[in-house]
């Protein structure tokens, strides 16, 4: 006797039909052609053909008829009411052998520059879980393994620089994060590697994206930046369309912007102005810590100056926000 088996996504859904053939099965949000049975033993004849797919767990039932002949299905594990053994990990093995699963419209191949600091890793780590396709772009491969080893991060590509051309060509989006960090002593040659560690790479990146074909081209450019663009100020509020301060950091945000806005004009480019950013796995606040930890920390000055600051969550769900959403982009004057 065929016994039909369903797929559903919802675990507490009992199956309760019966079919000499199989014409339908719910999976996650697809619905399969299927024309073949699946006898007792589970035994899969046909692969299937998945177009989304959002869970890698379903549940298999297999039902008994009514009259006693479940002999079969007891062997199996299947209880005298003809309701159903539940076989975990099923999804995981028919993922990986049998099913073709083509990736849904929301899911994105991302290049990321500058992902193994602060701001990167927790992009990494948000990207990663929402099964989105991260390229670590890199200068040392061996520092990156170690941020991002391969049991935590299965699927993440990890490259340097003479493989950065080919994860650019074919993602959706490059984010473009690498800089030196600024919270060191600033002697001459600091400030020249603050600098050129921000265009050089940008310039790069800018070049690799604009060499691409026009259909492996990235569409998308989220370019980090600062709000050391305006200078500094006791009184003033500074917005997108405020001009540039006279400072060195405003210098240095002029340059970074003008060479990430060199991209070909078809790429959207979105220039994310990053005040300090505030976390407790690192950056300012990590710095911070350790002082007022030995009770050695106090206030600042008098307490009525500025300070501008994000949370790491925040300039993530920024970032990934500004990657598909078409309306972040350069600020029009």
């Amino acid at each position: 006797m065929r016994r039909l088996i369903k797929i559903h996504k919802n675990p507490n859904h009992i199956c309760s039909q019966r079919a000499s053939t199989l014409s339908a099965m719910e999976l996650c949000r697809s619905t399969l052609a299927w024309t073949n049975f699946v006898s007792p033993s589970l035994h899969i004849s046909q692969p299937l053909s998945v177009t989304t797919c959002e869970s890698k767990r379903f549940r298999v039932c297999c039902l008994s008829n009514n009259n006693g002949s479940d002999h079969s299905l007891k062997s199996q594990g299947c209880n005298d009411n003809g309701y159903v053994q539940v076989f975990e990990r099923v999804a995981e093995e028919l993922m990986l052998k049998q099913l073709d699963v083509s990736w849904s419209e929301n899911q994105m191949i991302v290049s990321i520059t500058g992902a193994t600091g602060f701001i990167g890793r927790r992009l990494v780590q948000r990207l990663h879980s929402d099964n989105h396709c991260v390229r670590v772009l890199t200068r040392s491969k061996s520092k990156a393994q170690l941020v991002f080893p391969v049991k935590n991060f299965p699927g993440v590509v990890i490259a340097e620089e003479p493989e950065w051309k080919d994860c650019i060509q074919g993602s959706n989006a490059v984010v473009n994060l690498a800089g030196l960090p600024i919270s060191t002593r600033w002697s001459y040659e600091i400030k020249r590697e603050i600098k050129q560690s921000r265009i050089g790479v940008t310039s790069k990146v800018v070049d690799l994206i604009n060499e691409s074909q026009d259909d492996v081209r990235p569409t998308v450019l989220v370019s980090a930046t600062a709000i050391g663009y305006y200078g500094s100020s006791e009184a003033q509020i500074f917005d997108e369309r405020s001009p540039s301060g006279n400072d060195y950091l405003a210098e240095v945000c002029r340059e970074w912007e003008a060479t990430a806005l060199k991209v070909n004009k078809d790429v959207r480019v979105a220039l994310i102005r990053i005040g300090v950013v505030l976390g407790k796995d690192g950056g300012a606040l990590a710095k911070m810590i350790p002082l007022f930890m030995m009770f050695a920390g106090g206030p600042l000055g008098t307490g009525k100056q500025w300070f501008s600051w994000i949370h790491l969550d925040d300039i993530v769900n920024l970032i990934c926000e500004s990657l598909s959403n078409p309306s972040y982009k350069e600020a029009e004057d």
